[in-house]
């Protein structure tokens, strides 16, 4: 058994799909416990009965729609019309304006190179230093992660209502609580990007007014209202308003804005639905996976060798950090909660800390992983986005990791911050 383990790791490290891994393991679980192999598609199926699923390819699909359209280059004109007037003002713009998209899209790496091209040109037309360009591009690919409708907090949601003691993990409850943190993380960075800037001159290169720049963006405006006023109301369920978004989105953009030809739409679909594919298959063979650890009471050994050796919840919190920050580094976002959260979810409860508080937590350290050296991904893509050497990104994002890790911190230990707005 013990080679066996150690073969499907040397596998993992010679780059096999992750979903394969995963699945075997789950199959060798099976097969030592006597039970049919079939329950592996019995779990794979279960993903069907699932109806808050249906968000993940509907959110996915407006969010590449948006990106394939003029849209970021709309918002990107909104916010340099109505922020022009301070000084600094296209840093704030370029915050604001990625953590808008990656909210939508759930891909930070999207995000960089999708504005990227939009943003790096005009920081350095501005007077703007080359390094802190870097840092703060790559830096605001991560940053609406925590903002509705993340991909990433619908799927903690998923996974989380799978454990016993996350049932009551509501994926509207997660939206709320995301809020605070991802305006505090957004809010400290703006103010060290108007420090960093505040000499240069003001931002008066916006190529249309602020009148005209609404009108430009009004069929994108309402996207938030469209979800958040949508899911509060109580008019949609969040799978409801994914489906409300998609089809607004599509009708916009090929219909009225014809921004996407017809032709083009195949395209699009095909690789919004390949990222969702890659979800989905991890999430159905992790479900199973994460019945074979449960079976085996891994969980509950795993929440007495921690108590063995930590003794408050205080030092529980600063090392959940730690190797979280650790699995941000290895892992895509995707993979790390479907793997992660079904082992940790129950360790935390144990100490006392909320199933919301926790996903918050996770997502804010998933967040920084991405910027965090040696092998964060982010760092990867804007280096190959921007043809600059990989140490030269470390260097320029670390002013901006350590504002990051300041919030978390904040967020770990101000439980408030996260569940404040849902009564927690």
């Amino acid at each position: 058994m013990l080679l066996i383990a150690l073969g499907l790791l040397l596998l993992a490290l010679f780059g096999a799909p992750l979903f394969a891994i995963i699945a075997a393991g789950a199959l060798l679980g099976y097969q030592r416990a006597e039970i049919d192999l079939a329950a592996l598609a019995v779990e794979v199926f279960r993903l069907a009965e699932m109806p808050v699923l249906l968000a993940i390819p509907l959110f996915t699909l407006a969010g590449y729609l948006l990106g394939e359209s003029g849209a970021p280059r709309r918002l990107v004109n909104l916010t340099r019309a109505l922020f022009g007037w301070l000084p600094g003002s296209l840093a704030a713009v370029a915050l604001v304006a990625c953590a808008f998209f990656t909210a939508f899209t759930g891909a930070s790496g999207v995000t960089i190179v999708a504005l990227g091209a939009l943003l790096y040109p005009a920081l350095q037309q501005a007077g703007y230093d080359e390094r802190f360009n870097l840092g703060l591009i790559t830096t605001s690919g991560s940053l609406g992660l925590l903002f509705a409708p993340s991909l990433p907090l619908i799927l903690y949601g998923i996974v989380a209502q799978q454990t016993e003691v996350g049932r009551g993990v509501g994926i509207d409850r997660l939206f709320v609580a995301g809020l605070l943190p991802g305006l505090l993380m957004l809010a400290l960075l703006l103010v060290y990007a108007f420090r960093h800037s505040f000499r240069l001159p003001r931002d008066n290169a916006a190529s249309v007014g602020p009148g005209r720049a609404l009108l430009d963006a009004a069929w994108e405006l309402p996207l938030p209202f469209i979800v958040l006023g949508g899911i509060y109301s109580g008019y949609f369920a969040v799978s409801e308003a994914a489906a409300v978004t998609a089809l607004y989105v599509l009708v916009v953009e090929v219909v009225v804005l014809r921004e996407i030809k017809v032709t083009q739409l195949p395209g699009v679909v095909r690789e919004a639905m390949v990222m969702v594919g890659g979800i989905l298959i991890i999430l159905g063979v992790s479900l199973a996976s994460t019945n074979v650890l449960i079976d085996a009471g891994v969980p509950e050994r795993l929440f007495d060798w921690v108590q063995a050796h930590v003794s408050s919840r205080l030092t529980f919190l600063l090392w959940l950090n730690l190797f979280l920050l650790l699995l941000g580094c290895l892992l895509d976002i995707f993979s790390a909660l479907v793997l992660v959260v079904p082992l940790i979810l129950p360790v935390a409860v144990g100490f006392n800390v909320d199933p919301l508080h926790l996903g918050i937590i996770f997502l804010a350290n998933m967040q920084i992983g991405y910027l965090t050296p040696p092998v964060g991904l982010n760092l990867f893509i804007a280096s190959y986005r921007f043809d600059q050497p990989i140490l030269t990104l470390y260097r320029a994002t670390l002013p901006f990791l350590f504002i990051l890790l300041f919030c978390v911190l904040l967020i770990t230990y101000w439980p408030w911050l996260s569940l404040g707005l849902v009564g927690g």
